[in-house]
């Protein structure tokens, strides 16, 4: 089960658990969270300031200890430092409102943050941004390792084969971004076991929406169809072995755009969303499942694009998944926690049960014995970002 900091508060207990996941340092956590244990069963617009600050504060003092590694030429510490900097602003930001400028100026120090960490770390990530409409989408490439090259000119040369990776497209979630992705040390496992990855901020997500104002498409094949033009550009990566993941509403994304896009090779659906409608209906009449952000029904104007809650409805009705999932024909593996308060196990049962024209369909359900029950493993994340790198690495070694 997961560690809830906050018992009355499940948005931020959650988000608390991912900062972990992601690289935070518990002690200091807990060193400016055990202050607003008495506001936080408000969950009201002064208790998510008080939230925004306190979380705010341990991103300055990451900062400013990563300038003090930089004066004296410890590169790798000031990286460390900068990425849990990252972590620090990126929790900040995730409770306010989205008409707040405090918030784009917390997003920014986030995104300023992680490009110094991965500077100094010389990691092997870059910023993309892939080609999409009349705009483009901000994505991060990470390389494989044992490859040779990573530059975007088109391959056109046979001699390189042997260079070129498969890769995964990681769709973010409702309320999740590249950049956590990123953190939790999901592309570095991949890399590890030869595969590449994109983690993209598409629209409704990250920079995408905060940035570029593009709001979310129920037709995810869209940005993935974009995403993979783009990798099959590169003399990196191998065009017969690109395959896409989505986590929490990605485990909508990712299966939709697999149903009507016939060159992804693998579709991991990480917390399986096959009805968002359904979801949205029981949040919105106080019946529904648990939420992940404060502001759940303001964060999904924006991300949407509505002003009522008949238009959010009307939106989220078209995000079914029953058509796509026949139309799927390549593997599909299906994580989902046993005790996942937002999205109820019975949707993951149904997604597997309606991807009939797959060649294989693996429904992996999490159990309390093992650990990684609740939503998309946040009590235990490395279980799932193992369990699914190694079933990624198999299918393209199959």
């Amino acid at each position: 089960m997961m560690f809830e900091y906050f018992p009355e508060n499940y948005p931020w207990s959650m988000a608390a658990m991912m900062a972990v996941n992601a690289g935070a340092v518990m002690s200091e956590v807990d060193e400016v969270l055990r202050d607003l244990k008495d506001v936080a069963v408000r969950n009201d617009d002064d208790a998510n300031q008080s939230w925004q600050d306190a979380w705010s504060k341990l991103g300055e003092r990451s900062e400013r200890l990563a300038k003090m590694d930089v004066d004296r030429n410890r590169r790798i510490s000031a990286g460390e430092k900068y990425l849990r900097a990252a972590i620090y602003f990126m929790t900040a930001e995730r409770m306010g409102k989205s008409n707040s400028p405090e918030r784009l100026v917390t997003y920014k120090k986030m995104l300023h943050c992680l490009e110094l960490g991965t500077q100094n770390l010389q990691a092997p990530v870059t910023k993309v941004q892939v080609p999409f409409r009349d705009t483009f989408l901000p994505a991060l490439f990470y390389q494989a390792q044992n490859t040779t090259d990573n530059s975007p000119d088109n391959f056109s040369d046979n001699s390189r084969d042997n260079s070129r990776a498969p890769c995964i497209i990681h769709f973010d979630g409702l309320d999740v971004m590249k950049e956590y992705l990123y953190l939790t040390g999901l592309s570095a496992e991949y890399a590890r076991r030869g595969i590449s990855t994109l983690l993209l901020d598409h629209p409704g997500v990250g920079e995408a929406l905060r940035l570029q104002d593009l709001k979310l498409t129920p037709n995810t094949e869209e940005p993935a169809s974009a995403a993979i033009d783009y990798l099959e550009s590169r003399a990196d990566i191998d065009p017969n072995k690109i395959g896409i993941a989505g986590i929490s509403l990605g485990g909508y994304y990712a299966p939709r755009a697999a149903g009507f896009e016939s060159r992804i090779s693998c579709v991991v659906a990480w917390g399986s969303i096959n009805d968002y409608g359904a979801i949205t209906r029981g949040r919105l009449d106080g019946s529904g499942t648990n939420l992940s952000v404060s502001h759940w029904e303001e964060h999904m104007h924006w991300v949407l694009g509505t002003s009522t809650r008949d238009e959010i409805i009307s939106f989220t009705d078209e995000m079914v998944l029953d058509e796509a999932l026949a139309n799927i024909r390549c593997p599909l593996l299906i994580l989902h926690g046993e005790n996942d308060r937002q999205i109820p196990v019975a949707m993951a049962k149904k997604t597997a049960a309606g991807t009939v024209n797959s060649p294989s369909v693996e429904l992996k359900i999490f159990t309390e014995e093992e650990g990684g029950v609740e939503h998309c493993q946040v009590d235990h994340s490395s279980l799932a970002i193992e369990y699914m790198t190694d079933w990624v690495a198999d299918v393209f070694n199959d």
